[in-house]
């Protein structure tokens, strides 16, 4: 994994610390990091996206925690080869659900249809 594959966004409400720790999960999850693989250092995810590198060892120490990552000596963090298997679709749309929540909450209150946020889901999701 690249340190350039994470998207911080500074202006989030959401702490980036938990940004971090969030999207390694889902990486997990999906299996695209798989047990053993290395993650970037702290000082590299720091300095590629100008944060303060506490904030990224806040991040890997929660997922420490959790059982996700484990310090290996001499390759710094990997993947933990316990949870590091890929979750079900129905666990990893669990995942999602606390957004897709809030998403429909908010697309019902600007009189939005279904149809039109999934067609702009839709067209996010093929520019990606």
């Amino acid at each position: 994994m690249e340190s350039d594959e994470l998207v911080i966004q500074p202006g989030s409400a959401e702490p980036i610390y938990r940004q971090i720790a969030q999207q390694l999960r889902r990486l997990i999850a999906s299996g695209r990091l798989c047990a053993g693989d290395e993650l970037p250092s702290v000082r590299d995810v720091a300095g590629r996206h100008a944060i303060n590198p506490m904030t990224v060892s806040r991040a890997y120490g929660q997922l420490e925690f959790e059982g996700l990552l484990e310090r290996r000596r001499g390759k710094g963090m990997v993947v933990a080869p316990v949870r590091g298997r890929a979750q079900s679709t129905d666990r990893r749309l669990q995942q999602l659900q606390p957004l897709l929540e809030d998403l429909s909450r908010q697309a019902r209150e600007l009189g939005l249809s279904a149809e039109a946020v999934i067609e702009k889901l839709r067209a996010l999701w093929e520019a990606e």
